[in-house]
């Protein structure tokens, strides 16, 4: 699946829900479907700053793509690295740096989070993009 089929996919599936809390269970479902962070990796370098909670991201790379895991210290923000993870992790550094991010918009996450998630938001984004910058 493309890049764009991806972030297509997963603005369809939230338009599934009309109401935020809905879309809320769906993330928490998300970061609970995630495979396991292994404790050895829950270092201060891996740590994602700019975050209320505690987000740890790893990035390997494998024939020319980005393979992410992730996890939280909280159910909402493991759902919400999950879903980005999802949608870069395999991808190429050149697609990750090269995209918008403009799904996020789409499905109107940053506006309906609190001032403090949508600035952890931005921190894994920010995050996600320049571990691409720094693989390419």
């Amino acid at each position: 699946m493309t890049l764009e089929e991806k972030k297509q996919e997963i603005v369809e599936e939230f338009s599934m829900y009309d109401e935020w809390l809905d879309k809320y269970e769906y993330l928490i479902e998300l970061g609970k479907g995630m495979e396991a962070f292994p404790e050895e990796k829950k270092t201060e370098d891996r740590l994602i700053k700019g975050c209320q909670s505690r987000v740890w991201l790893d990035c390997e790379e494998r024939d020319g793509r980005l393979w992410f895991t992730a996890d939280s210290d909280a159910i909402i923000t493991r759902g919400i690295i999950s879903l980005l993870i999802s949608v870069y992790s395999g991808r190429t550094p050149e697609e990750i740096a090269g995209d918008d991010f403009g799904f996020i918009a789409d499905i109107g996450l940053r506006e309906n989070l609190s001032p403090t998630r949508a600035n952890g938001l931005v921190s894994m984004i920010d995050t996600i993009k320049e571990t691409a910058r720094n693989a390419k």
